[in-house]
């Protein structure tokens, strides 16, 4: 059959909800969809700080597209480049074979990775919150430096071991110090030989204020609740330099620590790139109907592109949230559906839910529809939103049950060995090295066809 091809780059959240709402609005012999993904499930990103922390398990967080996708035909890779003349996408399959996958409809959703800057020894010391292979390692990491500490008899070591840096004063980087640090004051009672007293967590960000999306009141709430539980926050303050056991700060501070864990925003994936097309501080620049302008039947949305925010007058884009993520691909893929039958295709508009950070236990600031909560209520709220977001059953099941187990008997704070004898850096974790440039990608698709 000479059925119309859609191709997806990416299974998050703008990836898999685009492909799930084509194949409900798509009849089998209508189009044939196509989705690439190095992984076989998407994650629900805002919920990886309670991974690390234990609270939740992997596969709470994780739902499988297969679980989700019926139809469309998943292939475990990366799109390395994109050749918008050729209609074709360069693939590198997980086993590292490379292939042109071409298509009549493309649909980007490449999402995001850390954004690191040229800082000495970051993307060697440096441990990122991105993917769910970081996650379990850094809870890994963070009980193993409580055991060494315990067993060592060098106050020097147990200094630097017991020392925490978060960078990035965001949604990821508060929720992540806020639930950590909830991980070791529990831990620390199983450690008779360590005192708790010694074990001490660093927020810092160069920004001025605490997550200033919350607005003034919330930021303050939620900077009085973690810093009550004892996080040192500095704000005004980066990094200067990462070493194995001590991370120098800006203002000239020494912090014995082997634990940087960089949650200080992200950078749209380097596919974008290899378009050539205009970008906007990285992302795609896209018409309101998520097109990619110059580039026939390119769609182009979620983390890695500029979205005109029309409920805002156009003048500002989207803000790379799950929220955006998750509505932009439901409305891309009516868009191509449109596109495919010939129908006028609408723009993208959007009524702001709110924003929600669970800062674990019973504390959590929210503001949903624009209501300042905080403590309990907010809890509920945040937690809420998260179950709902949720795709599947099971995932939602898994996660609630997590919760009240965590809540009535705690955790065993057992490692797992993951990478237990091999140093996790960021650059291990995300592939940014293996992208295509403009030319290289229409030179790569010519080659491939041709062989």
């Amino acid at each position: 059959m000479n059925r119309p091809r859609i191709l997806v780059v990416g299974g998050g959240f703008a990836g898999m909800e685009c492909a799930h709402r084509l194949e409900r609005r798509l009849s089998a012999d209508e189009a044939e969809i196509t989705l690439v993904s190095p992984w076989s499930h998407q994650l629900y990103l805002p919920l990886l700080p309670h991974v690390a922390a234990g609270v939740l398990t992997p596969q709470a967080v994780a739902v499988p597209l297969r679980r989700m996708l019926r139809r469309t035909h998943v292939i475990p890779g990366r799109a390395i480049g994109v050749d918008a003349d050729a209609k074709a996408v360069v693939v590198k399959k997980i086993t590292d074979e490379e292939y042109a996958e071409s298509y009549d409809y493309l649909v980007l959703t490449p999402g995001s990775v850390t954004r690191t800057f040229d800082i000495p020894g970051l993307t060697d010391f440096g441990r990122g919150m991105k993917t769910l292979a970081e996650a379990a390692y850094i809870r890994d990491h963070v009980i193993m430096q409580l055991d060494l500490a315990a067993a060592s008899t060098d106050e020097a070591e147990r200094a630097s071991r017991l020392q925490f840096v978060v960078v990035g004063g965001g949604y990821a980087g508060t929720e992540t110090a806020a639930c950590l640090q909830r991980l070791t004051t529990a831990a620390v009672k199983r450690y008779p030989r360590l005192d708790p007293a010694l074990i001490k967590w660093h927020l810092i960000d160069i920004a001025p204020k605490l997550m200033p999306e919350l607005g003034d009141k919330l930021g303050l709430k939620a900077l009085e609740i973690v810093r009550k539980r004892g996080v040192e926050v500095s704000l005004g303050v980066s990094v200067a330099e990462v070493a194995e056991d001590l991370v120098t700060f800006t203002d000239g501070r020494k912090v014995p620590s082997r634990t940087l864990i960089w949650t200080a925003g992200v950078a749209a994936s380097p596919l974008v790139a290899t378009l050539g097309s205009e970008t906007v501080r990285g992302r795609l620049l896209v018409d309101a109907e998520m097109r990619v302008p110059g580039a026939d039947g390119v769609y182009a949305l979620g983390d890695s592109a500029a979205v005109p925010d029309v409920a805002k007058g156009g003048d500002a884009f989207c803000p790379p949230t799950a929220q955006h993520a998750m509505r932009q691909g439901k409305a891309a893929a009516e868009n191509v559906v449109a596109a495919l039958r010939g129908k006028p295709q609408a723009p993208y508009v959007h009524k702001d839910l709110g924003l929600v950070v669970d800062l674990g236990g019973a504390q959590a600031v929210s503001k949903p529809l624009g209501i300042p909560l905080s403590g309990p209520p907010a809890q509920f709220v945040a937690r809420g939103y998260h179950l709902g977001a949720l795709r599947t059953f099971p995932a939602r099941f898994r996660t609630a049950a997590g919760w009240m187990l965590n809540s009535v008997a705690g955790d065993d704070f057992v490692r797992t060995g993951f990478q237990a004898r091999r140093p996790a850096r960021l650059r291990d974790f995300e592939v940014t090295d293996i992208y295509l440039k403009p030319e290289e990608a229409r030179e790569r698709v010519e080659a491939l066809r041709s062989a």
